[in-house]
């Protein structure tokens, strides 16, 4: 994980840009991805919950969404976030599989019955 002052500049430029454009697509799920490199999960976690809302046909904010609620440990939420995700057309299975941010829940029962659900081993 990197450290905040690695991404100081970033992460200064794009809480100023949010602060005058917060519907702007585009900043939030920079943002999302900033917050969580330096973690900084529950920042992130809140950028990619205001993403699904500001996209909520956006597969992929889905998925990060699901990544956020995994590392905060909360395995279900996170399950359930992937079912919609892979429901509304999210398709990179094998990323999913392999997926650092998901690694606390690859163990865990209920993703492992998404993934025989989505028949893969």
């Amino acid at each position: 994980m990197a450290k905040r002052e690695d991404y100081g500049f970033e992460l200064g430029f794009f809480e100023a840009l949010h602060r005058r454009m917060p519907k702007d697509v585009k900043v939030v799920s920079i943002l999302a991805h900033l917050y969580t490199r330096v973690g900084r999960i529950d920042s992130g976690l809140k950028m990619d919950r205001k993403l699904v809302r500001l996209s909520p046909e956006d597969p992929v904010a889905r998925y990060n969404l699901a990544c956020s609620l995994a590392l905060k440990g909360r395995a279900l939420d996170a399950v359930k976030v992937l079912r919609e995700a892979v429901t509304m057309g999210y398709e990179d299975f094998d990323w999913m599989h392999n997926d650092p941010d998901l690694a606390e829940i690859h163990d865990h029962p209920a993703f492992q019955r998404l993934l025989e659900d989505l028949g893969i081993d």
